[in-house]
């Protein structure tokens, strides 16, 4: 009887103590299913990434995120998410990533690169100025938000450069629409295409031909005075180019014309065409 009284309480005693030492392995998972287990997954995104599995890499990056959403390495998944998918050309997901983190993350100090890469997608989306005017608004509308908000970074150097790409690109729209409307005869909408050149990109490469059309459409339409003042503009901004050549010769076609008239109006004439091209 005495020895079924120690065997039971030898019995009691080890299934205290095996209970005791499940509950002490429970408490040390609970301890690593947050920092260590999200660091965890966030290496497994990183060796996917390097891989160039992106899409899955994508994944793990968000799992990390979810799983300790307050430590420092969720918003850096969530770029490093974004900039997997940039890298291979998926700028949806990429977008989709960045906008998330700039709502979510809007005082890390990488803001400014959240903000450089998405222009960088919009940017690098760019293929037809004909087709692609939204991208190129959205890239515009970024680098602009870089450069003013973000002047003393590397980032806002490069936008700047960027930039002035895309103001040559629109330009460049602008002009192929101008065109389009010439061809067609459609005189009144191609001017006004020219002007917005004229008045908007002013620095690109495109405002010399822009002033020599609206020369000519206006000396077409019968406009004289106003061809003239596009023509001195020509002539005073650009006085060695080829477009400027060619309003003076338009121009001067008009006072060959006039040297039939009486011999009283030829040196007016002359000189009103002088005072044109001083």
């Amino acid at each position: 009887m005495k020895f079924n009284i120690n065997l039971s309480f030898l019995i009691i005693f080890i299934l205290i103590f095996a209970c005791s030492k499940k509950e002490e392995q429970i408490t040390t998972l609970k301890k690593k299913s947050l920092d260590d287990q999200m660091i965890e997954v966030y290496n497994q995104a990183i060796e996917e990434f390097e891989k160039g599995d992106v899409i899955f890499a994508g994944k793990k990056f968000s799992e990390a995120e979810l799983l300790y959403p307050q430590s420092i390495w969720a918003p850096r998944a969530v770029l490093m998410s974004a900039y997997g998918f940039f890298s291979q050309g998926y700028y949806k997901d990429a977008i989709n990533d960045l906008e998330r983190f700039i709502i979510k993350y809007k005082f890390h100090p990488q803001i400014d690169y959240a903000y450089y890469l998405l222009a960088l997608c919009h940017y690098d989306q760019i293929v037809d100025e004909r087709k692609d005017f939204n991208e190129i608004l959205l890239a515009k509308k970024y680098f602009e938000l870089i450069i003013k908000n973000y002047p003393d970074t590397d980032y806002a150097s490069d936008s700047k450069y960027k930039l002035e790409f895309i103001i040559e690109i629109m330009a460049s729209k602008e002009m192929y629409l101008a065109r389009y409307y010439v061809e067609r005869e459609k005189w009144i909408p191609a001017i006004k295409r020219f002007k917005k050149v004229v008045n908007e990109y002013d620095t690109t490469i495109y405002v010399e031909e822009a002033l020599y059309r609206l020369v000519e459409l206006h000396y077409k339409l019968g406009l004289i005075n106003e061809a003239e003042s596009y023509a001195k503009l020509l002539g005073y901004n650009y006085q060695s180019s080829k477009w400027y050549e060619l309003s003076y010769k338009m121009l001067n076609k008009n006072y060959e014309k006039s040297k039939d008239i009486a011999t009283d109006n030829r040196e007016t004439i002359l000189k009103k065409f002088k005072t044109l091209f001083k």
